[in-house]
């Protein structure tokens, strides 16, 4: 298969290196700046910029009939403009706010404690993250949509929000309820990038020759 990297950052570096694990024989990189038709003819493409730039590269790509991975995060409020893109050019696309395996499966083990606390008034809840000093949006898109998690399992009191910016810490997300009687934390934390550039190239894997707007949940709990 031939991948398309949109973006050839650390991300983007890093997904090249990987990419021929996943069977990936024939890798094109486009710079936001560059004529997006070098991407023509590739199998699937897998988009890691900046949130300003994602809904002009999906329709750029969506013109192409390109499949499309992004894992770019800040860019939701955007989603009806991209979702109408892909539909329209019958492309497809994969996003998430976090491709980590390790994270998809905390977001369902926490979905399921809020889901079994959420009559039991006495815990409280807060939600907390660390990220490098250069990671733009705060909270994160993982971060909110934990918390959006939690309040979709019927978590509907205050869930305090925190989120801290430094040094090069690739990413922890901690969730916790706390009584009266006893404290239960909930952790996820990343060892480097390489899950997201893992969990990436695995949605790119599955997404090639479908059509639609996907979940990275979908493609690894599709049937589960």
């Amino acid at each position: 298969m031939k991948l398309a990297i949109i973006g050839y950052g650390k991300m983007g570096r890093l997904i090249e290196q990987l990419a021929p694990e996943y069977g990936f024989t024939a890798i094109v990189t486009v710079d936001i700046s560059d004529d997006f038709a070098k991407a023509a003819g590739a199998d699937v493409a897998i988009e890691f910029t900046v949130p300003e730039a994602v809904p002009s590269n999906i329709e750029r790509l969506a013109a192409l009939k390109l499949p499309v991975v992004v894992g770019t995060t800040g860019w939701l409020k955007h989603m009806d403009r991209v979702r109408a893109a892909v539909e329209n050019n019958g492309s497809a696309l994969v996003w998430s706010p976090n491709f980590s395996v390790g994270v998809n499966v905390f977001m369902r083990v926490v979905r399921e404690a809020s889901r079994l606390l959420a009559d039991e008034k006495e815990y409280g809840a807060w939600a907390w993250e660390i990220h490098h000093d250069t990671k733009k949006d705060a909270p994160s898109g993982t971060m909110i949509k934990l918390v959006e998690e939690m309040q979709s399992a019927g978590y509907a009191r205050n869930i305090d929000v925190s989120s801290s910016r430094a040094g090069r810490h690739p990413g922890t997300h901690e969730i916790g309820f706390d009584s009266g009687a006893d404290t239960i934390t909930l952790r996820h934390t990343a060892r480097s990038r390489e899950g997201f550039a893992r969990g990436a190239l695995k949605a790119a894997q599955w997404i090639v020759g479908k059509q639609g707007v996907f979940e990275f949940g979908d493609v690894l709990f599709s049937g589960r």
